[in-house]
């Protein structure tokens, strides 16, 4: 169940992602790669989780931290039974005050390892 949770977009305001179903417990790997920005510019990443995919929990699963060049993250994290992506981004400076970032974000389950004390 290898799955974009935001496909290779360009993203230019604060939005969210489609929910993506994934099996409650299941520990998702996601990775971030920022592609491409401009200068002066944040973007954070935020993991929803939902039960029901309505509504949403006020509180993230996970966040990747404020992102402000190009380059790939990853990190784990346990699914509810739906997650989403939710981006906030920044720009300031001089210039178009417009941010500019394109990034994917990918899903894909690990597998849990159950270490043997003997």
């Amino acid at each position: 169940m290898a799955a974009f949770l935001l496909a290779k977009q360009v993203i230019t305001a604060n939005g969210t992602g489609p929910a993506m179903e994934v099996e409650p417990g299941t520990k998702l790997q996601l990775t971030m790669e920022i592609l491409n920005v401009v200068e002066q510019e944040s973007v954070e990443v935020r993991i929803e989780g939902s039960e029901d995919g309505e509504t949403w929990m006020e509180k993230p699963l996970a966040a990747f931290p404020q992102k402000f060049y190009p380059g790939a993250s990853a990190m784990l994290v346990s699914a509810t039974r739906f997650i989403r992506a939710r981006w906030l981004v920044n720009r300031w400076g001089r210039g178009s005050l417009a941010p500019r970032f394109e990034l994917y974000l990918f899903a894909e389950p690990i597998a849990s390892v159950a270490l043997d004390s003997k």
